[in-house]
């Protein structure tokens, strides 16, 4: 047991060594929407989001993680609205490959994202597993409501200190 825990510790420095966390380009495009399909093989929401976003030009905050000149986990931030004034960002999609997960690597592309200075100075939001996004400081957000989450149950937060009530906005794709 204590062989096998050495040798995956082992792997995982010479993997995190082989890849690259970068910001995609054009080329990449058809990449990233081939990894969103895989990561999400029962919906085309999240693959359909990323096009939409990337067809009109909305200004997202995005990396890839590319290992062997594959692109193996992706990430996504785009601007949350009180209205039509920016008040934070929303973190969606993030996915990895099957054959990648459970490996860390989310975990990881979410803290790198986390470091960039952008997210420092904005609220960021995200819907999902409360209990996963924990374990990197979101906290379990009452306000703004967000109109995907009935209770905001699964809406969580980074840096907002809002206590003024509203219903956060997303970029118009998000309705699609």
């Amino acid at each position: 047991m204590a062989q096998q825990f050495l040798y995956a510790m082992k792997l995982n420095k010479i993997l995190e060594k082989m890849m690259k966390i970068r910001k995609p380009t054009r080329e990449i495009h058809s990449k990233v929407d081939a990894l969103l399909k895989s990561a999400f093989p029962k919906s085309r929401y999240e693959a359909q989001l990323i096009e939409e976003f990337h067809n009109n030009d909305t200004p997202i905050h995005e990396w890839v993680c590319i290992h062997v000149n594959r692109v193996i986990a992706y990430i996504a931030f785009s601007n949350a609205y009180n209205d039509t004034e920016v008040c934070g960002l929303h973190l969606a999609p993030v996915a990895v490959a099957p054959q990648f997960q459970g490996q860390g690597i989310g975990s990881e592309l979410i803290r790198f994202a986390l470091r960039q200075e952008v997210f420092k100075k904005s609220p960021l939001f995200v819907l999902g597993n409360p209990e996963f996004y924990r374990r990197f400081g979101f906290k379990p957000c009452q306000m703004p409501i967000c109109p995907f989450d009935k209770n905001n149950r699964h809406f969580s937060a980074i840096g907002n200190t809002n206590t003024t009530p509203f219903t956060v906005g997303y970029e118009p794709e998000f309705d699609k």
